[in-house]
C-alpha cells in the first residue's frame, strides 16, 4: 500500500511537472564572494540607487524596485506599485513584468499580507530564472523564461564619483532595460514602464504632470505641511515613446487590472495629464527586433523633495560664534542639498539628461578601477556592499554642502541623530571617497558642537548650528575626533586648514585632559562616556588607546604648526607605560574598574545626568558587591585597542608596542570569534547573528570575572566592529585571521536571510560598517599624504593592485614585481615620494 501510495504520488509530480503546474523549490545556491547571486541567495537583495544625502530606492535582486525612500527619510518597508513589463507578440505567455519570481518570504511577511497584498504587482506573471551581479554603483540583473525567445538584462546604477561630491549628490537614478532577440524571426515587442502615484498624501493634492519622454508623479502637498510636497519624475530617452498620464479611474482593483490588460494585449494606452485622481501612468516604448538583434531602453528617475521638519539639538544660551565658526543657518529646518542647487524637478531632470552619459562613463571609471583589484573576493564585496551606506537616508546633505548623517535607519525615520562622532569614528570611507564632506563633519564638531570650555557635544544640531552642552562629552568621540583631524589634514594637504581649525583642537585637548585625566597620570580614570552608551569608570585599554592617539595627533599638528607641545608628549610617555605595564595581562588590554577616590560623585548619583545608568535598588546593592554597571573589567574587549586602530588608519605611527597590540588582537580572535553561535547566550539584542552562524562577540571574559551587569552590548556582533579587528589583524601581518573574520560576516549577509547590500546595527545601512574600507589599508598598508605627495606601502600579500582615492583623483595602486606603481583614472594622483615597507 505505501509503495503504490510513493508511485501515485510520483506519476501525479511528474504529470503537474510537464504541465508546468508545479514549480521545483528553489535550493539555496553555493555563492561565491563578489560573485552572481541566484536562488535563495536572491531572496533579501536590496540594492540602494541614488544620491549622498538626497533620499534613495533599491533595486531588488528580482528586479523589483523596493524601499522607496526620497522623502528625506527611510521607507523601508515602501514597495510602491512600479514595474515594467515587456510584451513579445504572436506568443502564448508573451507578456510578463520584467522580474524574477516573487521571494516566498513577500507572500506572507510583509505589511497587509494577511489581507492578500493589495495593491502588489506579486499576481502578474513574470521571469522564470533571476541572476543578480553587483559592481557598486552599478548592479545587474539576468532574466530568462521558456517562454520567451528574449534575453533580458537589467542594470540599475545612480552617480558615484570620488572626489566629485555634487555630481555624487543627485537625487536621480536609472534602470537600463535590454532586450536581445534569441529566435529566429523578425520580434514585434512593447515594453511599458507602470507606476502608481506613490508620491500622494493623504489629505494632499495629488496630480500626474508631464515631462518630455514620460511623466511626473507629484503631490502638491497638504495645507500647512510643506514636507509633504514632492515629485518624482520617470521619462525616457526613446523618441518613440507614448505616455499615458492617467490609468483607468475606478473602485477595487480597476485601475491595475486595465493597464495589465492592455499590455497583456500589447496595445497602447495613451492620454493627457487630468487635474486630479490619476492613480497611476505608463510609458510605453514598441520594439521590432531582428534575429540577435539587441535593444536598450533607459528608465531615467528623478525626484525633488525640498522640504522636510527635521530638526534636531538644543540651542545654547549664548549664540555667538567662535572666530572661523562656520555654522549659522538660517533654515528652520533642514533642506536637502539639492533644493539649493536646483529649482525644481524639471531641473533635476533635464541635468540628468543631458550628462546622463558622462556621469555614466566616469562611473564607470570608478567601478572599472575599484574591481581591477587582485584583493581577495570577500574584501571587495565587504567595502563595495558598505559603499551603499552613502546612497541611503542615513546620510544627509544640507543646502550648504555639509554633511550631517544618522546613525543608521529605523524603518520611517532616522536612528540616532546627530553624526555621532562615536559612531562615525570607524567610518573610514567618505575621508578618502569625498575628503572635502569629510572636513565638514570635523568643522560641524570643533567650530559649532563644541562650547567655549572645549566640551563637545557628539551629537550636532540640525540643521547644522551651534548647539547646547546637555550631556556628557563622548571620550572616544571627542578624541577620535582629533585623530581625524590630523588624518585629514593629511588627506588633503591643506595646512591653512589646520591652522584655522588648530585653536579648537586644542581646546578639545584640554578639555578631555581636565574632565578624565586630571591627575594626569596619562589615562582616563574619571567616568567617560562612550560608544556603547555607558561610562567606563577607571582606566581601559581602549579610552586610554584613544587617549595617547589624540595626545600624539595634537603633538604632531602642533609641532607642524610651531606650538609648544611638551606637555602633551609628557602625557603621551606617561600614558603609554601604563597602557602596556598596569593594563596588560600578558595576552590582551584590560579595563581597571574605579569609583572611588575619583572627582565625580559615586556613580548612583552620576547616573542622575545620564539616561543609560540608573540605579534601582536591586543595582545599588549590586554596586556594593562588583562596583558599577556596565564595566567589562578583566574582559577581553574587540574594541580594546580601537584607538590604536584609528591612530594606524589616519596616518600616525604605532602609539603602543606592536607586539602588545599584536597579542590583544590575537586574543579578541581566539576568545570572542565564535564559528556556531548555537549555544551562545544573548539576551540582548540576539538578530546581528545567532543560531549556527558565526561571529565576533563584542566581549568575553576567558580569565573570569564576567561581572553580572556587564556593559549592555558585549554579548552581541557589530560587523563595524568585525571589520576594525579584522583590518587591524591584517596590519600586524595575520592575514587569514582577518580574512576568515570578514568571510564569517558577509555569510551572514549573503541574501538569504538579510540583504548583503544592509548590514545593520542600531538600523538599517549601519554607519559603523563602513569600517570594511580600512580593509584595503589592512591589506596593502597604501596611504597617501598629500602634503608632501608621499605614497606609503607596507603589503601584507606581496604583490597586489588595489584601488587608490585621493583628494585629487582616484585610480589603481600596488606593487609588481616589489615595484610601487600609480595609475589615475580620473584626475590625478602626483607622487614625489614612494614609501615601500
Amino acid at each position: 500500500m505505501k509503495t503504490n501510495t510513493a508511485l501515485c504520488l510520483t506519476a501525479i509530480c511528474i504529470i503537474a511537472s510537464v504541465h508546468g503546474c508545479i514549480r521545483e523549490p528553489e535550493e539555496k545556491v553555493s555563492y561565491e564572494f563578489n560573485g552572481v547571486y541566484s536562488g535563495s541567495n536572491l531572496n533579501y537583495i536590496a540594492f540602494p540607487v541614488g544620491g549622498i544625502g538626497a533620499g534613495m530606492f533599491c533595486i531588488e535582486g528580482t528586479g523589483a524596485i523596493s524601499h522607496m525612500s526620497v522623502r528625506n527619510r527611510p521607507e523601508i518597508f515602501r514597495e510602491p506599485l512600479m514595474f515594467a513589463a515587456v510584451t513579445v507578440k504572436g506568443i502564448r505567455n508573451g507578456a510578463k513584468v520584467v522580474e524574477g519570481q516573487v521571494p516566498d518570504w513577500k507572500k506572507s511577511g510583509i505589511p497587509n499580507a494577511g489581507n492578500g497584498s493589495p495593491g502588489k504587482s506579486y499576481g502578474l506573471p513574470r521571469f522564470e530564472k533571476a541572476e543578480f551581479t553587483s559592481r557598486f554603483p552599478f548592479a545587474t540583473i539576468m532574466l530568462n523564461d521558456s517562454d520567451m525567445p528574449l534575453e533580458v538584462s537589467l542594470t540599475a546604477w545612480s552617480p558615484f564619483i570620488p572626489t566629485d561630491a555634487d555630481n555624487s549628490s543627485l537625487p536621480v537614478g536609472a534602470l537600463e532595460y535590454t532586450f536581445r532577440n534569441s529566435g529566429n524571426s523578425e520580434m514585434e515587442a512593447l515594453f511599458s514602464f507602470n507606476s502608481e502615484n506613490f508620491m500622494s498624501q493623504q489629505n494632499g493634492n495629488s496630480t500626474i504632470k508631464t515631462i518630455p519622454g514620460g511623466f511626473v508623479l507629484s503631490e502638491k502637498g497638504v495645507d500647512g505641511k510643506p514636507e509633504t510636497r514632492g515629485d518624482f519624475a520617470v521619462f525616457t530617452t526613446e523618441s518613440s515613446v507614448i505616455t499615458d498620464h492617467c490609468w483607468f479611474r475606478g473602485g477595487w482593483w480597476d485601475p491595475l487590472t486595465i493597464t495589465w490588460k492592455t499590455i497583456s494585449a500589447g496595445e497602447i494606452r495613451s492620454s493627457m495629464p487630468v487635474d486630479k485622481d490619476a492613480p497611476g501612468a505608463s510609458l510605453f516604448v514598441p520594439l521590432i527586433l531582428s534575429p540577435g538583434e539587441t535593444k536598450t531602453i533607459h528608465i531615467l528617475f528623478a525626484w525633488y523633495v525640498p522640504d522636510t521638519n527635521l530638526r534636531y539639538g538644543t540651542d545654547p544660551e549664548k549664540k555667538e560664534l567662535k572666530e572661523n565658526q562656520s555654522c549659522s543657518c538660517s533654515q528652520t529646518y533642514y533642506k536637502p542639498w539639492y533644493s539649493g542647487r536646483f529649482e525644481d524637478v524639471y531641473a533635476v531632470s533635464d541635468y540628468w539628461r543631458e550628462n546622463y552619459f558622462d556621469l555614466k562613463r566616469k562611473s564607470e571609471l570608478f567601478r572599472d578601477s575599484f574591481y581591477a583589484s587582485t584583493l581577495p573576493g570577500e574584501v571587495l564585496e565587504a567595502v563595495a556592499a558598505n559603499l551603499t551606506i552613502l546612497k541611503s537616508p542615513t546620510v544627509l546633505r544640507q543646502t550648504d554642502g555639509k554633511l550631517w548623517n544618522w546613525e543608521g535607519c529605523s524603518d520611517n525615520s532616522g536612528c540616532c541623530a546627530g553624526s555621532c562622532t562615536h559612531v562615525w569614528n570607524y567610518a573610514q570611507a567618505i575621508p578618502h571617497l569625498f575628503p572635502d564632506l569629510e572636513r565638514t563633519l570635523r568643522e560641524t564638531e570643533f567650530f559649532c558642537s563644541q562650547d567655549e570650555e572645549g566640551h563637545q557635544t557628539f551629537r550636532s544640531a540640525l540643521p547644522v548650528r551651534p548647539v547646547a552642552s546637555t550631556f556628557y562629552a563622548a571620550a572616544d568621540g571627542q578624541l577620535g575626533g582629533i585623530m581625524k583631524v590630523y588624518r585629514d589634514w593629511r588627506i588633503s594637504g591643506d595646512t591653512g586648514w589646520l591652522r584655522r581649525i588648530y585653536p579648537s583642537v586644542k581646546e578639545s585637548m584640554d578639555y578631555c585632559i581636565r574632565t578624565w585625566d586630571p591627575r594626569s597620570t596619562g589615562t582616563l580614570e574619571e567616568p567617560h562616556h562612550n560608544t556603547y552608551d555607558i561610562e567606563f569608570w577607571g582606566p581601559d585599554g581602549m579610552c586610554t588607546s584613544f587617549y595617547l592617539g589624540a595626545l600624539k595627533a595634537i603633538s604632531e599638528m602642533g609641532g607642524y604648526l610651531g606650538d609648544n607641545v611638551e606637555r602633551y608628549m609628557e602625557l603621551y610617555t606617561k600614558g603609554r607605560t601604563a597602557l602596556e605595564t598596569d593594563l596588560f595581562n600578558g595576552e590582551y588590554f584590560f579595563q581597571k574598574v574605579v569609583w572611588k577616590g575619583l572627582n565625580s560623585p559615586d556613580p548612583v548619583e552620576a547616573s542622575l545626568g545620564s539616561w543609560s545608568s540608573d540605579y534601582s535598588e536591586e543595582a545599588r546593592d549590586l554596586l556594593q558587591k562588583e562596583g558599577p554597571k556596565y564595566q567589562y573589567g578583566s574582559g577581553c574587549l574587540s574594541d580594546g585597542v580601537l584607538g590604536a586602530w584609528i591612530a594606524s588608519v589616519c596616518g600616525l605611527e604605532e602609539i603602543a608596542d606592536r607586539s602588545k597590540i599584536k597579542s590583544h588582537l590575537n586574543s579578541v580572535y581566539n576568545y570572542n570569534f565564535v564559528r556556531d553561535l548555537t549555544d551562545h547566550s544573548n539576551p540582548q539584542r540576539p538578530a546581528y547573528a545567532l543560531g549556527d552562524e558565526g561571529g565576533l562577540l563584542l566581549c568575553s571574559w576567558p580569565k573570569g570575572g564576567k561581572p553580572s551587569l556587564p556593559f549592555v552590548y558585549s554579548d552581541e556582533v557589530w560587523t563595524g566592529i568585525e571589520y576594525q579587528v579584522a583590518s587591524h589583524l591584517m596590519m600586524m601581518g595575520e592575514v587569514e585571521k582577518g580574512l576568515e573574520i570578514v568571510r564569517t560576516c558577509r555569510k551572514r549577509y549573503d541574501g538569504t536571510v538579510r540583504n548583503p547590500f544592509d548590514e545593520y546595527e542600531c538600523g538599517h545601512w549601519y554607519a559603523r560598517a563602513m569600517s570594511s574600507y580600512a580593509l584595503l589599508q589592512g591589506l596593502t598598508g597604501v596611504r597617501y599624504d598629500a602634503t608632501d605627495s608621499t605614497l606609503f606601502i607596507d603589503s601584507k600579500i606581496g604583490d597586489f593592485t588595489s584601488f587608490i582615492s585621493t583628494k585629487t583623483g582616484f585610480g589603481n595602486v600596488g606593487l609588481k614585481k616589489g615595484k610601487p606603481f600609480v595609475t589615475p583614472a580620473y584626475g590625478e594622483i602626483p607622487v614625489k615620494k614612494y614609501v615601500v615597507r
